[in-house]
């Protein structure tokens, strides 16, 4: 293949959805790994061009029209350009019907958005039901539900070579849309730098536990409520558990059965129980 093909943008590191099911690096199935339909997904995605401005429904919707999850979700930058930035939620004042009348127009719909200069560290929590594009030369871990359903609202008037441009999903995210000032609102979105404060409990949603680690200390995890995941950030990571010993390679992850203890070694990680 040339080398435009070899371009990789998003890789699914923990996954049970057929569409995007993760293996081991014998090629073992997830599902193999455990009969557990695992509620969350663990991603890193790295950008040369911004993303489309989308939205994800929430699990009542996703449920009746998608027999999905919803999907919530929350990213952590890990590298980022100078001046990069996410858009996430609306700006103070949009009105559904501007929006959609630009929508329909193919105006650029970016005047409506908060715009979010992003560094290193930095988190940002994304309910299903929030207006957001991840901006160019961004890479991040992204967590979130184990859902598949992306409603695209623009994606910049791109076309392909044949003068195609993707498809939209606007009815749908009539449904879903969020314009309340509550639900745009910065606070709802968490942001803070957890590389600079070292917080550890960094988010607890009903789906999935997200928690940070800086220290290269060992870490004594126990992993109780479902198949947990460790992610790499910095450095090599060490892992020992019940005798055995693996190591982890800068943004490698590794699943972990419930019920384990885990002592860590080695540099900054996550952990998504």
């Amino acid at each position: 293949p040339d080398s435009a093909s070899k371009l990789l943008g998003e890789t699914w590191e923990v996954s049970r959805l057929e569409e995007g099911l993760s293996t081991d690096e014998d090629q073992v199935p997830l599902s193999r790994f455990s009969d557990e339909e695992l509620p969350y997904l663990v991603k890193f995605i790295d950008t040369t061009k911004p993303l489309s401005v989308q939205v994800h429904p929430h699990d009542k919707y996703a449920a009746r029209h998608e027999n999905s999850l919803g999907k919530t979700e929350c990213w952590l930058i890990l590298e980022a350009d100078q001046g990069a930035g996410i858009y996430l939620g609306f700006k103070p004042n949009v009105t559904e019907d501007d929006f959609f009348t630009d929508v329909d127009n193919g105006s650029d719909l970016t005047k409506y958005l908060q715009f979010h200069e992003v560094k290193r560290g930095d988190f940002f929590y994304v309910p299903a039901g929030t207006v957001h594009a991840i901006g160019a030369g961004i890479t991040l871990a992204e967590i979130q539900q184990s859902s598949g359903v992306t409603y695209r609202v623009w994606d910049w008037n791109r076309v392909d070579d044949k003068g195609n441009s993707r498809e939209l999903h606007v009815e749908q995210a009539k449904a879903v849309l969020n314009f309340s000032p509550a639900g745009n609102d910065p606070s709802v979105f968490q942001m803070k730098n957890i590389f600079e404060s070292g917080e550890t409990e960094v988010l607890e949603h009903p789906q999935f536990k997200l928690s940070f680690y800086a220290s290269n200390c060992d870490k004594k995890i126990g992993v109780d409520r479902r198949v947990g995941s460790v992610i790499s950030l910095n450095n090599s990571l060490k892992l020992e558990s019940e005798g055995s010993t693996s190591h982890l390679k800068p943004y490698q992850c590794c699943i972990v059965r419930n019920g384990s203890e885990l002592s860590v070694s080695g540099g900054q990680f996550l952990v998504v129980e």
